[in-house]
């Protein structure tokens, strides 16, 4: 039970960026990189943080090099009703609140040729906690999905130009969900709500490859890609104060076999380059993309009428592949300060008409900007702030028992990251 909860808190600390993307993919995680909206990130090996990223890029560091970051998330993303919604309560408050964050990482150099290293970061992260009352409680209350990776690393610089990577993702995933249970579903009752509970965790492996190449003294090309990994989370659901007794009956019958939850975290494939420029810029970009088309199994959803009442599965999100554009610059200004800025763009893994209010994803934009300053020869810390705006998001779902409808938006939904860390060199 210790292990379990020291792993939680692991989790809520490790996956930090709750920042969707196009998914729920994490890109920041308090390294210097999130100053730049994931421009150049399988080249900006200015730190062990790299290896999240791109295995092959601790081939370039020297010595041994330790990072350790930490962030603070704050969402601003309310949902509003519209005429077409025929639940009652309220519109759910700020369901994504803020909360902190944390990744270490570690590089050391074995000989001229090999580098071994270590990271612990949040892969992806959702978490959302509406009021019990709300509009929507029938079909979220509160649902969190983690994935926290530790990845050994392995890089092997081919000649001078070319180095490889590897390492191996060891994954931990946590998944919560709380739904409301309308007790009154002949419409003559006026008792209070019951609710489900689910909540389990699980341990999976993937990969992560890639590759750095150096095509001029002044050009840098990174290429890497990380394997899907399979979460399966099995346990029963937790029913509470559920007083109907036709729901009662079909729910407990139904919780006797528990409920299976398939999740595949999504492969990926990362391009980034960067150029040095004179008078000490650099220029980068990025381009990727990420396979939520295989996302699978996520959520539960309770539909109760006057016959009975279903629990299953979302097993059909209708997710698709999402994109990844990004540019900016580094400006060193001197030999201690050094400059980021980026702007980056993720497609949508959901069309309008599949959005559900347990994980609404969208398109989203990132403006990012940091700094990187030299405290010492082997020390240098690094801060940056990252808005994501992901515009208004229409929402859109029905009982198919009962008809009732969830109409609404969430408008102008944005996210404020802000980051940093230390680098120490040894």
């Amino acid at each position: 039970m210790q292990l379990r909860k020291s792993l939680m808190a692991l989790s809520i600390l490790g996956a930090a960026g709750n920042a969707w993307a196009g998914g729920i993919m994490v890109y920041e995680a308090g390294q210097e990189g999130a100053g730049l909206a994931n421009a150049g990130a399988a080249v900006l090996a200015t730190d062990p943080s790299v290896m999240m990223n791109n295995p092959a890029g601790i081939s370039e560091l020297k010595g041994t090099q330790f990072t350790a970051n930490a962030q603070i998330i704050a969402g601003d993303m309310r949902f509003s009703r519209d005429a077409d919604n025929t639940f009652s309560g309220s519109e759910g408050g700020q369901p994504l609140k803020y909360f902190p964050g944390s990744s270490l990482f570690i590089s050391h150099e074995i000989n001229d040729r090999a580098s071994i290293g270590f990271g612990m970061f949040g892969t992806f992260g959702l978490m959302l906690d509406y009021d019990d009352d709300w509009a929507g409680r029938y079909f979220s209350q509160e649902s969190a999905v983690v994935g926290v990776t530790f990845q050994p690393t392995f890089s092997y610089r081919v000649n001078d130009d070319l180095s490889v990577g590897i390492g191996p993702r060891i994954m931990y995933g946590y998944y919560r969900s709380e739904t409301g249970i309308n007790n009154n579903v002949l419409g003559v009752n006026n008792a209070d709500d019951g609710q489900l509970r689910y909540k389990d965790t699980d341990w999976a492996m993937g990969m992560s490859i890639g590759a750095l190449y150096n095509l001029t003294p002044t050009t840098k090309v990174g290429l890497a890609y990380t394997s899907k990994i399979k979460l399966e989370f099995e346990d029963r659901p937790e029913l509470k104060n559920v007083s109907n007794p036709i729901l009662n009956l079909a729910l407990n019958r139904l919780d006797a076999n528990g409920l299976n939850i398939d999740m595949e975290v999504p492969q990926t494939v990362l391009l980034s380059v960067s150029q040095q420029l004179d008078g000490g810029w650099t220029l980068l970009g990025s381009a990727g993309w990420q396979d939520w088309s295989e996302f699978g199994k996520l959520g539960i959803a309770v539909d109760g009428g006057a016959t009975g009442a279903s629990t299953t599965v979302l097993a059909d999100r209708k997710y698709k592949d999402t994109w990844h554009l990004s540019v900016g610059a580094q400006k060193q200004v001197n030999d201690k300060l050094r400059l980021n800025m980026g702007v980056g763009y993720d497609s949508s893994a959901v069309e309008d008409e599949d959005r559900t209010v347990d994980n609404p994803m969208n398109e989203a934009w990132r403006l990012a900007a940091g700094f990187n300053y030299a405290l010492a020869d082997d020390v240098d810390m690094h801060m940056s702030y990252t808005l994501i705006y992901m515009g208004d998001m229409d929402i859109d779902q029905t009982k198919e028992r009962t008809g009732q409808k969830l109409s609404g938006e969430y408008s102008d939904a944005m996210l404020h990251v802000l980051g940093g860390g230390v680098t120490w060199r040894f």
